[in-house]
């Protein structure tokens, strides 16, 4: 009888989930937009004891009784947390269960939990892991504003298994899916990455592919780290060439193929080339795109070809950019790169620090509207030579807004793609 009741339980929990999603407004009335709803990789998570440990072949009402949790965490505030719920979050929605002994031991409430600090997860809860503990810190964080009132962040939407599978395969390097897996990395994580923890913790060492995960970023910061809004945009481009800027890697390849460059596509096949790198980045020109096809520096009329079409699509895709900065008061698109062009190897005066080369860490959630951020950056608009772009870059500095980092976006390299 309890197998049939749990089975049902499981049923009923996963109907319910979807139409949580489906109508936000079935979310508890106490916190103004909904809590961390669990995806479809965690959803299919419940009945796969191997990811979440929550093995229901022995029928135990512990398990059971975790279940109940879980949805707790989902539909009440952090605050009224009791220390089973916490223990539930910790394992299942935060899939750290490696956690849930000292957890047990210490955190009794969920206020308690709001009020940790990165030395009380170190040494209080044992977490040593540099890359768990921001993990835990951005999401306590995060719930701290939805006690105010703010409500979670859409990156809270975005969990593990989906940035280890959809969003890096989205970029076009699924290649570094097991090391953003064993850190957990989530939508918040993403959100605050730089170049120095690419290199450090994620082992991603190629300058080219650094600037890709960057640029991902910022299209997710873009939209508010909205993936149903990124979905809607890419559904509308999926057949026609409009709106480069959010493609993924796999319908830059596509695009390849449409303007009879099928030869060279398999290229593009763990390059990292997605949409935002062709839209953002101002020095990424058709030199970059060739070099990266393959296409042999004889082959005149191929390489040609492919500056009109570049030209016809990134073209008018930046000058929309860069209106949607100044609109959005964001100053103009974040330029990553200076003189060096893929393919020609830097000077050693053109190399930064890390600080400087890297991404500022940016806010888990920004302000509806986005928050006014200092940029510095080139005019993008198109010349009669593809890729000549003026190299004189204006500072913009719009009103920064009280607890909005600025984020520095200055020279990185582009040598090994």
């Amino acid at each position: 009888m309890l197998e049939l009741t749990i089975c049902f339980f499981i049923a009923h929990y996963t109907h319910y989930h979807l139409c949580l999603h489906s109508h936000p407004q079935l979310h508890h009335p106490h916190v103004s937009s909904p809590l961390p709803s669990l995806t479809h990789a965690d959803s299919d998570s419940l009945s796969s004891p191997t990811r979440l440990s929550l093995s229901l072949s022995d029928g135990s009402e512990d398990q059971l009784d975790r279940l109940q949790q879980v949805e707790l965490a989902r539909t009440t505030p952090m605050s009224q947390w009791r220390a089973g719920t916490v223990q539930a979050w910790l394992e299942v929605v935060m899939a750290m269960p490696m956690y849930i002994r000292t957890c047990s031991e210490n955190v009794k409430s969920g206020k308690v939990l709001l009020g940790l600090t990165d030395e009380d997860l170190e040494l209080g809860l044992g977490v040593s892991s540099l890359m768990h503990r921001r993990k835990l810190r951005l999401a306590i964080e995060d719930y701290r504003d939805a006690e105010n009132g703010r409500g979670l962040s859409k990156a809270a939407d975005m969990d593990h298994h989906w940035v280890a599978k959809a969003w890096l395969s989205d970029v076009g390097l699924p290649q570094y899916s097991q090391a953003f897996h064993t850190h957990l990395v989530d939508g918040r994580m993403l959100n605050s990455l730089t170049r120095r923890d690419l290199e450090r913790h994620l082992n991603i060492n190629k300058k080219f592919h650094q600037v890709s995960l960057l640029l991902g970023i910022e299209l997710l910061h873009l939209l508010n780290f909205d993936k149903e809004a990124l979905q809607a945009r890419r559904i509308q481009c999926e057949h026609q060439n409009t709106d480069p800027l959010v493609w993924t890697s796999h319908r830059v390849i596509k695009w390849i193929r449409d303007i009879d460059l099928k030869e060279f596509a398999e290229s593009l096949l763990n390059s990292g080339v997605h949409g935002a790198v062709m839209v953002l980045d101002p020095t990424f020109n058709t030199d970059a795109m060739a070099t990266i096809l393959g296409i042999p520096n004889n082959k005149h009329m191929v390489r040609r070809h492919l500056v009109e079409e570049m030209k016809t699509l990134i073209c008018p895709a930046r000058t929309d950019a860069k209106q949607d900065y100044e609109r959005l008061g964001l100053g103009t698109p974040p330029t990553l790169l200076r003189q060096n062009s893929l393919g020609r190897p830097p000077s050693s005066t053109g190399r930064h620090t890390d600080d400087e080369g890297s991404l500022r860490r940016r806010a888990v959630k920004p302000p509806a509207g986005f928050s006014p951020k200092a940029r510095s950056g080139r005019d993008l608009s198109c010349h009669s030579s593809y890729g000549s772009l003026p190299r004189d870059g204006r500072d913009q500095t719009p009103p920064r807004a009280e607890g909005s980092p600025i984020r520095g976006y200055t020279s990185i390299e582009v040598t090994n793609v």
